[in-house]
């Protein structure tokens, strides 16, 4: 009988291959997805519509996602769900070892198992059989995939293989087809009426960013792609050579920089000698923003348009390290294939600090795509992994710092209010990360989702230009890229995103490649925030902008300059990081309206008002318009017309007031 089972294995592995590939090819009439989501813009907000009727844009997600846990989030009136799904085995972390939350999808060439999909379908419809889901798909291939493409995996220096390079062609062409096989069994199951769109997945965490490996990925085609990238940038062996300063420099010999040597001074790239460097980020950053618009084009095509598509992308904002390759949202954002992007808000998890996005929203916006926040906001439920799961929490890691949440509901509560007062008065959407499970199960927490729900669905907009900001704050996504110790300088210009909140007013925000196409007029502070030199055209508009009455700052390697109307610019040297008591000096100087006096954390827009206060009391908020302020928790009128609204707050509070102008 021995003799016999490596002949009976090879057989059933064959016979598993048949089944798999005929499942496959049984279908002969185009696929279509059952339903059709897709991103539209309507009074100046994006909608998500999915089959034509407005959605709100605001889901769940759980990486240990249980039955009784999607039944409370039903019962708030959310249906839109995530789930993750994963082609390989390696963890999404590299750096802190944890595990896989499901079991690998590819199998081997044209083998797949889709059993984990199954599960947590099952799970998400038999709590909630109006449900539409999200798969977020981690494209990072299984172990036996990159063995057995050495071609198309990252080189390391020691010789061995890592995962895949993501300059390779063949690693791109290679995952699509596993990408297309697993939307094939998809858009053919019995959950394709269910099934909303891809949020694509990759690198660090799941967010496009490299693994530290990969920053000495040694691939030969990586540096041909980069090779590649220099010709179609420069065009001419002189003005490759002219750049670089480099007069023996050809198309044919250069080489990548290496961008993983040690720190030896906290300094500032100089743009004489420097542009090797540069250069080797910006093609580093593009090669990520390249595989998100590929792999979006490759599910919109299966779908012939009716899938959503969105990745994580795009944190020039708050990660500084240039290395993990977030410096290319620009050019994401040209990609018609895109419907979305995401990240979590800023790691600053404190009580009484803003909680940004980690972009510049209002450029996501600006080219026609919808944000959506990941809130995995810690609460007084949060768990630990290793409490929560066998075998994927590492030893000693997820157990302390900012996996931690607040001791108390009341302070958990005010948190996802703040999260909620963001995402509605700056018009996006999100979804409520609920990581290991059992962080919002609580009645009040619960209300808060379901209260942000009911708002989106109940108050149409009335006047929200009249609540437009008259602060506009630009920056650069290459600005970390001119800084040799991976961010610390960087971080000193940004970490202005805290205080800038605590100014009773707020900003608008934008990229500086959208600079030419911004109508200024209506903004009467205008920062310049890192942007180490300034091209004529931008110096010409410092000018302009000062004679329209405007005031301007500029922060650069050098400290801040200001611009006051009709006086010449004034440096303070070594002036990078500002305090909200002398922004708000300033901000008064120029007109700018403070809805308050206090430094609480305020968000204005969209008819929506917001307070976040640590020590709470008596606050004033002075409107400069006359309007109709409601209190939707209760649905009261508070009043017809005023323009001062008086409340009186706890500590450790948010508060949301509806406000129409007149």
């Amino acid at each position: 009988m021995t003799n016999y089972c490596p002949i009976l294995t090879q057989t059933l592995k064959k016979l598993h291959h048949l089944i798999v590939l005929t499942s496959l090819l049984i279908i002969t009439h185009p696929i279509r997805a059952q339903i059709k989501t897709e991103v539209r813009w309507e009074n100046g907000s994006p909608s998500l519509l999915i089959d034509g009727e407005n959605h709100p844009p605001f889901a769940y997600m759980s990486y240990l996602g249980e039955e009784k846990y999607y039944r409370e989030i039903a019962a708030t009136g959310i249906h839109l769900y995530n789930f993750p799904a994963y082609l390989g085995e390696g963890g999404i972390n590299t750096s802190s070892g944890i595990g896989a939350f499901r079991n690998a999808i590819w199998k081997g060439e044209s083998q797949y198992d889709f059993s984990s999909i199954v599960t947590d379908f099952e799970k998400i419809l038999g709590a909630d059989p109006n449900a539409k889901i999200v798969i977020r798909l981690y494209l990072d291939p299984p172990r036996w995939w990159t063995l057995a493409n050495p071609s198309a995996a990252a080189q390391l220096p020691d010789g061995s293989l890592y995962r895949q390079c993501f300059a390779s062609d063949e690693w791109r062409e290679k995952t699509k087809v596993a990408l297309e096989d697993c939307l094939d069994w998809l858009l053919t199951s019995k959950y394709r009426n269910h099934l909303a769109g891809i949020h694509v997945a990759s690198g660090f965490t799941e967010e496009w960013f490299y693994h530290p490996k990969q920053y000495q990925d040694q691939n030969p085609v990586r540096l041909q792609a980069f090779r590649d990238w220099l010709k179609k940038k420069y065009t001419t062996v002189h003005s490759l050579r002219i750049a670089w300063n480099k007069p023996t420099i050809t198309f044919a010999n250069a080489q990548l920089t290496n961008i993983d040597e040690a720190v030896d001074n906290v300094s500032w790239r100089n743009p004489a000698k420097d542009i090797n460097y540069i250069d080797t980020y910006r093609f580093h950053t593009e090669v990520m923003a390249d595989n998100i618009a590929y792999f979006c084009k490759v599910v919109k095509e299966k779908s012939e348009g009716n899938l959503l598509t969105g990745a994580f992308y795009g944190y020039h904002y708050f990660v500084t390290d240039p290395r993990r390759g977030h410096g290319a949202l620009s050019k994401l954002l040209e990609s018609p294939d895109l419907d979305y992007l995401s990240s979590p808000n800023v790691y600053n998890r404190v009580v009484g600090e803003d909680w940004p996005a980690m972009v510049a929203i209002n450029s996501v916006h600006k080219h026609g795509k919808l944000w959506l926040a990941e809130n995995d906001t810690r609460t007084s439920k949060t768990t630990l992994l290793k409490d929560q799961s066998q075998g994927i929490a590492p030893p000693g890691q997820y157990e302390g710092g900012v996996w931690l949440g607040p001791k108390s509901l009341k302070t958990s509560v005010a948190l996802l209010w703040k999260n909620a007062a963001r995402m509605l008065a700056y018009g996006y959407g999100g979804w409520w990360f609920d990581m290991w499970g059992g962080w919002f199960s609580d009645p009040e927490m619960l209300q808060v989702l379901e209260k942000t729900q009911t708002f989106y669905n109940k108050y149409s907009p009335q006047n929200p230009e009249k609540m437009a900001s008259s602060v506009l704050l630009v920056v650069d996504e290459e600005l970390s890229f001119w800084d040799k110790s991976y961010g610390r300088l960087t971080e000193k210009i940004l970490s202005n995103r805290y205080p800038i909140a605590k100014t009773g007013s707020v900003y608008d925000l934008f990229l500086r490649s959208d600079l030419p196409e911004i109508n200024a007029q209506s903004y009467q502070v205008i920062w310049l925030m890192g942007m180490l030199r300034l091209s004529p055209d931008e110096e010409a508009k410092i000018k302009m902008w000062q004679e329209r009455g405007t005031t301007v700052l500029w922060t650069n390697d050098k400290g801040t300059s200001l611009y006051f109307p009709g006086k010449a610019g004034q440096l303070i040297p070594e002036k990078f990081q500002w305090s909200p008591s002398e922004l708000r000096e300033i901000w008064k100087k120029a007109g700018v309206h403070q809805y308050i006096a206090t430094e609480d954390i305020f968000y204005v827009g969209r008819n929506w008002l917001s307070v976040h206060s640590v020590a709470g009391g008596d606050k004033s908020i002075q409107l400069p318009y006359y309007a109709q302020v409601i209190d939707p928790l209760t649905n009261k009128v508070m009043s017809d017309s005023t323009k001062l609204i008086n409340v009186r707050m706890d500590s450790l509070s948010t508060v949301l007031f509806r406000v129409h102008p007149l």
